[in-house]
């Protein structure tokens, strides 16, 4: 992931110095999708395993976020 970000970020300062060619203009939106993937794919993976509490100590999960996880369980 770090090697895809960094290579992101190299497209990035190149397009704001000298433009991108148009090989890299692709190369720079499939990488950008490549890492949103990830990072929504992450994102999810840490929300199925949140637990809310309320001060008081209740949980106060969302019933939503409790059926998505009772679905990954099975």
């Amino acid at each position: 992931m770090d090697n895809l970000l960094n290579r992101i970020n190299q497209l990035a300062h190149k397009s704001k110095t000298q433009g991108l060619t148009e090989d890299e203009k692709l190369e720079q939106i499939r990488l950008r999708q490549e890492y949103i993937k990830g990072f929504r794919a992450s994102f999810k993976d840490t929300l199925m395993n949140v637990k809310v509490v309320d001060p008081m100590g209740n949980d106060v999960t969302p019933e939503k976020l409790i059926k998505e996880q009772n679905k990954k369980k099975n």
